[in-house]
């Protein structure tokens, strides 16, 4: 067997994220990327293109079912039906308390420093503020009027509502509905099968999507952003390594280090699609297998956190914020600074799930604290490479407050936990096929074909 095949997954996607980041400098620092170019049209903007986001199409085309299928599973096997409102509760707590944190540590070192001070930029384009639903048509909406049409939008609230409900009311029907259970979890185990085949592609996927955002973003624009990048990826790290790991220890007493460890997968594919929705096959599979946390609560906890956790999108609220008043002379003052804190909290939930969660977030926060939203411009062109980062740091949030919940409710196995090993791939494992259970197969097809 050869060295790569010796390799886990986890090794060969860091490993494709390093060599993207090497190749997409080159192009950039040598001008192949530029348009007109053999180089730039049909490799970093052609093929790149064409391979990343093919990948994070097929990682989307997991979403609705894998979390469909999975909640009913997790609500079927529940135990006890009062225990969905405990872990609801739950979930919801420590994500408006680690979102409260994170803005607040924000404000806190961005204002220390007082970055942007005597800055005099010209905005690098027009931005105008888009109106975020209000809170009460958010929770309208999370009761479906066509629970179909909200699958095929990939609205996730309603899908999370119309699930719990599907399960409920199989659990009323009772044992008539065993072959709907069973169906489920067979469907729940294809899915995951197919998130192994995805992730066996993800080391070349991960290498074309960071070669082509690294290629395109250049050094030129970081360096003339670069006090609010470094103060931004600095409170990103802060939240990341310090809050969320005191949190995960305080609240569960399981070990940080095992934690950060068996996470860097989930972090690289968040990294890399900057879309907490498309990494949720992979955080659940990560949640489940690596950390041992039960179905019935991972079902849940996943996909309510990649819709609401916002911690990465509040540490830019807090940054953006004082870096854009201190640009244009404006003093928020305490007031203000808490103004800032309260809005991003709120605006988490008023705006889960809405495209641009982040650029419509911070026009909100503009608005109601006085500063003006055209000066979102000035950080539009980092947006996308800040974006990935605190995408990565929100996955976090999302599997720590998951292995919190599960701890509490006795429904996280610690053996698998604190086994290294334990749902760690190699290319070989996520695309194996038993030949004992292909032959089966078939001789059942042949069976069903031979009756008809």
């Amino acid at each position: 067997m050869s060295e790569k095949r010796k390799m886990t997954l986890t090794t060969q996607v860091l490993l494709g994220m390093f060599l993207g980041i090497v190749l997409g400098l080159a192009f950039n620092l040598t001008g192949l990327n530029a348009g007109g170019t053999f180089t730039g049209d049909y490799i970093v903007n052609g093929l790149f293109h064409v391979v990343g986001k093919m990948f994070v199409n097929a990682l989307k085309m997991l979403v609705v079912p894998l979390v469909f299928f999975s909640l009913i599973c997790g609500v079927c096997g529940i135990g006890d039906i009062r225990m969905l409102g405990r872990v609801g509760t739950k979930s919801f707590a420590l994500y408006m308390l680690t979102t409260a944190i994170a803005i607040a540590t924000a404000i806190i070192i961005a204002a220390g420093l007082g970055i942007g001070g005597g800055l005099d930029l010209a905005t690098t384009s027009d931005f105008s503020g888009r109106e975020a639903p209000p809170l009460t048509q958010v929770l309208i909406d999370i009761i479906p009027t066509n629970p179909l049409a909200a699958m095929a939008e990939g609205d996730m609230l309603p899908i999370i509502f119309f699930s719990i409900m599907v399960g409920i009311s199989i659990l009323m029907v009772g044992t008539k509905a065993k072959s709907v259970v069973e169906g489920a979890e067979i469907a729940n185990e294809i899915m995951m099968k197919m998130v192994n085949i995805i992730m066996a592609v993800a080391p070349y996927a991960v290498f074309a999507l960071i070669c082509k955002a690294v290629a395109n973003l250049g050094l030129e624009l970081l360096a003339s952003l670069a006090g609010y990048v470094l103060v931004l990826v600095g409170a990103l790290m802060f939240h990341l390594f310090v809050t969320l790991m005191i949190v995960l220890k305080v609240f569960s007493g399981l070990n940080p280090v095992t934690f950060m460890k068996k996470i860097r997968n989930a972090q690289v594919f968040a990294f890399s699609t900057a879309s907490s929705n498309a990494t949720i096959p992979v955080t659940m599979r990560t949640v489940t297998e690596r950390y041992g946390v039960d179905n019935s609560v991972a079902s849940f906890t996943v996909p309510f956190g990649a819709t609401i956790n916002m911690d990465g999108t509040a540490i830019m609220q807090g940054v953006a914020t004082v870096f854009i008043a201190n640009v244009y002379g404006v003093e928020l003052g305490m007031a203000g600074y808490l103004t800032v804190i309260l809005m991003s909290v709120l605006a988490s939930i008023g705006t889960a799930g809405v495209p641009g969660v982040g650029l419509i977030m911070l026009s909100m926060v503009f608005t109601q604290v006085g500063l003006p939203v055209e000066g979102i411009g000035l950080i539009l062109g980092v947006d996308r490479l800040m974006d990935m980062i605190r995408t990565a740091v929100n996955v976090s949030g999302d599997a720590a407050v998951s292995c919190i919940v599960a701890k509490s409710e006795k429904k996280l196995d610690t053996e698998v936990y604190n086994d290294p090993t334990a749902g760690a791939l190699s290319v070989d494992d996520a695309i194996h096929i038993d030949p004992k259970i292909e032959e089966e197969l078939a001789q059942v097809v042949d069976r069903v074909h031979g009756q008809t």
